[in-house]
């Protein structure tokens, strides 16, 4: 929407200011600027001059010799090959060094050896056109017949000097598609008084109810609508102020009577068309649906083709209009026209918009009623066109307002919640000071009831009221403050765990992935699960991308195991890899599932076995602070090796599993090397975990160390003797570390050889050889108990 500031100032009484600053202003309240440009920017030193004499030039005979004065003290030669100029006519000349739109710059020069200081100007060397100045010709040089005197600037003498504002208006704000509306914002963000007129028509010329019917049959696509006769019409060129006006919101000047219908709907935001009353028969409109096959030839020569859900303007015979859209080309108005009717309407926006999209026409009259327009504002409209007819003496406007359906629309209240107001936008204004605020843009307020003007059908709600408090106070005046509530700023205790587990996977060498937590359920067939798992009893997704994709998983190894698949044929020679993971069991009927966090794990290559991967998981239990847990062999987990397998528990309740993946399983998923695999209840690790830190001071006795070489049964874990161990040197027992397992020829068939170093200390003081003896003699009494005896 363009917006021509002299056209604004008007309704407002701006104080001088930067263009920067206006723009900047009304931006920031809400009413965004796209750009701006003041006219005439592009010229420079082209002025007023008026032709002194004319001689022919010497050696030619199409060109003339002018004397020009241009308000300098001496007047100037120029030369020019126009024929259209007489003495003291006053002319645009462009001076030595000027600059033109087109950004040609005149310098001085000889032409056929006569010296000339500048140029005469043309229409269209200036930008213009003859709609623009209607009584200049085409060819040939513009003879100004404007009030102006030798030397003034051309911009100031025709009017080149509004600066053209471009807003962004949202489709919701329909008000904002005129002038007044525009100048309403501008009003309350500068806090300056809206002068609006009120049309005053003086007619006098007769009755017009006996020439014109109006009648809407279709009153679900058309409110209200509304007509006015004019007669003995003047059709002719709109006055100088009124073209300039149109010409800087980006109209092309026709004719007064076009014009005004433009001009209107500039101002007022309301649509206006005129007819041609000789064309209407019978005299009767009538606002109805087209009739099947039905056509009419609008105004830009396009006959179009109408159904029954195409609203039109029709006389008694045919259509003479699409409603809202664009007028029918035979009763347009002519140079010979003497009697018209004005129409001012309020047609449904979703019927204008569909039927423009239809028919394949968009207008600047679509555009504005296909976004809702105020019912109230169509008489007013009516009444400001016949008023300009009259200053414009474009013919004889008679008395009587034909209409028909609901001119006038009772506005809608919204309670005025001021403490909740304030509590929405953090800032403390009285009731009073709302109330100023929102009578700036057209509310009022009866008692605690804010009375919404029928021009903004956007405000709805009590938060459209904050809103435009909000805009007016200025949001750089509202305090900052800190959001309420308590949310912490940090993480959680079990976000920092999950990170800890994360950065320690990655730093034992793993790297981490993410999979899709839906799956296919022939996924647990690969993996071995049985036909009677409760673990087949999935979450079924209602609708799912694919079968591959259509339940949520319960066990987390079939992602695993198709990413481990993936790197394998791509020709990864090793892969280990890690993911958090999501598991979904299913409850009852109707109820969300129960979703379980675990930790898997899966790798191969690299010479990897089952001892790599438990030293993975000890490494990482000891890292997050989980002790205490137990691991023992397992061989009916139905996706691993039923010979290298472990459970983990910890305080009676399963921790995890790890171990290599069944043979079968590898074959389904299509890798040649063994994988092994562990998988961690993630929820149960964070319930166990020792997360805080105790401080303990440095020693300050000397440690004892002791070495024991163990023989025994090749069945017992070497888990098993740790314990025994940690029993029996009790408190004084600082650290037990496996350092040697041995099977060879030296030791007897079925038995192995384990190795332990043992770090004793004491904080009351060093211990002597009798108390080292003694806590060795207690750890011998706990390995023998389990089998275990010392190797001589």
């Amino acid at each position: 929407m363009n917006l021509s500031m002299k056209w604004l100032k008007e309704f407002v009484a701006l104080d001088p200011m930067p263009m920067r600053d206006f723009t900047e202003a009304v931006t920031i309240s809400g009413s965004k600027v796209e750009e701006y440009h003041t006219e005439g920017t592009d010229i420079d030193k082209v002025v007023v001059g008026r032709v002194l004499s004319i001689t022919p030039h010497p050696d030619s005979d199409h060109l003339l010799i002018c004397s020009v004065d241009v308000g300098e003290i001496e007047p100037v030669q120029i030369v020019t090959g126009a024929q259209n100029l007489k003495e003291n006519d006053l002319v645009p000349a462009a001076l030595h060094g000027s600059t033109l739109p087109n950004g040609v710059k005149i310098k001085k020069g000889k032409l056929r050896g006569v010296e000339s200081f500048g140029m005469l100007c043309s229409l269209s060397e200036l930008g213009l056109t003859l709609n623009d100045f209607p009584y200049a010709i085409e060819n040939g040089i513009f003879v100004l017949q404007e009030d102006c005197k030798p030397g003034d600037p051309i911009q100031q003498a025709i009017g080149l000097d509004d600066t053209q504002v471009e807003f962004e208006i949202t489709s919701n704000r329909p008000d904002c598609f005129s002038v007044i509306g525009l100048a309403r914002e501008v009003a309350a963000t500068f806090q300056k008084p809206l002068t609006l007129h009120t049309p005053v028509v003086k007619g006098g010329h007769g009755s017009g109810k006996e020439l014109l019917d109006v009648a809407i049959e279709a009153s679900d696509l058309c409110s209200a609508y509304c007509a006015r006769i004019v007669k003995n019409v003047r059709v002719k060129p709109s006055p100088r102020w009124m073209r300039e006006r149109l010409r800087v919101m980006g109209v092309r000047p026709i004719n007064n009577i076009v014009d005004i219908t433009n001009y209107v709907m500039l101002e007022y935001g309301q649509p206006m068309h005129a007819f041609d009353l000789r064309f209407v028969e019978q005299g009767n409109i009538r606002v109805r649906r087209a009739k099947a096959g039905e056509s009419i030839t609008t105004l830009d020569g396009v006959e179009r083709k109408l159904n029954e859900s195409n609203l039109v303007i029709a006389d008694a015979a045919k259509p003479v209009a699409v409603a809202g859209v664009m007028g029918g080309e035979y009763s347009g108005i002519m140079d010979d026209t003497t009697t018209i009717v004005f129409e001012s309407a309020c047609f449904d926006a979703v019927s204008v918009r569909l039927t423009a999209k239809a028919l394949g026409m968009r207008t600047d009259a679509s555009s504005r009623f296909e976004k809702g327009l105020d019912p109230n504002n169509c008489l007013p409209a009516l009444e400001r066109a016949c008023e300009l007819v009259e200053l414009l003496d474009a013919g004889d406007v008679l008395d009587d307002v034909m209409m028909d359906g609901t001119i006038e629309v009772q506005p809608r209240r919204i309670p005025l919640e001021a403490d909740w107001i304030n509590r929405f936008l953090g800032c403390e204004l009285s009731a009073a000071q709302m109330e100023e605020i929102l009578g700036r843009i057209g509310c009022r307020l009866d008692g605690d009831t804010v009375v919404v003007p029928t021009f903004r059908p956007d405000l709805q709600h009590k938060a459209d009221i904050a809103e435009e408090i909000a805009r007016f106070y200025g949001y750089n005046n509202i305090p900052s403050q800190s959001l309420p509530g308590g949310a912490q700023g940090k993480f959680s205790a079990r976000q920092r765990f999950d990170s800890a587990v994360s950065s320690a996977m990655l730093a034992l060498g793993l790297s981490e992935i993410t999979t899709y937590s839906f799956i296919s359920p022939k996924y647990y067939d690969k993996i071995r699960m049985p036909v009677d798992s409760p673990l087949r009893r999935s979450v079924v997704i209602s609708n799912p991308l694919g079968e591959d994709t259509s339940m949520m998983r319960t066990v987390a190894l079939p992602s695993m195991m198709e990413i481990l698949a993936k790197n394998y044929n791509n020709r990864n020679a090793a892969a280990a890899l890690f993911e958090p993971a999501r598991e979904y069991l299913p409850t009852e009927p109707d109820k969300l599932p129960m979703e379980r966090k675990v930790l898997i794990a899966g790798l191969y290559g690299n010479d990897a076995d089952f001892f790599t991967l438990k030293g993975i998981v000890e490494d990482l239990l000891e890292r997050v602070g989980v002790t205490g847990w137990d691991i023992a062999a397992a061989s009916d987990e139905f996706s691993y090796h039923p010979g290298r397998c472990a459970v983990l528990t910890i305080e009676s309740e399963r921790l995890g599993v790890l171990g290599e993946i069944h043979p079968q399983v590898q074959e389904n998923y299509g890798i040649g090397e063994r994988v092994y695999s562990f998988t961690l209840d993630l929820d149960l690790m964070f319930r166990c975990a020792q997360t805080e830190k105790h401080y303990t001071p440095l020693p300050k006795f000397p440690a004892v160390t002791r070495d024991l070489a163990l023989i025994c049964s090749d069945e017992i874990p070497v888990r098993d003797l740790q314990k025994a161990i940690v029993r029996g040197a009790g408190k004084l027992l600082e650290s037990v570390r496996l350092f040697d397992v041995y099977k060879g020829e030296q030791i007897e068939a079925g038995k192995k050889s384990v190795a332990f170093s043992l770090v004793l200390r004491s904080g009351e003081g060093t211990l002597n050889e009798e108390a080292t003896s003694s806590v060795m003699k207690k750890v011998f009494q706990e390995l023998e108990k389990i089998g275990a005896l010392l190797r001589s």
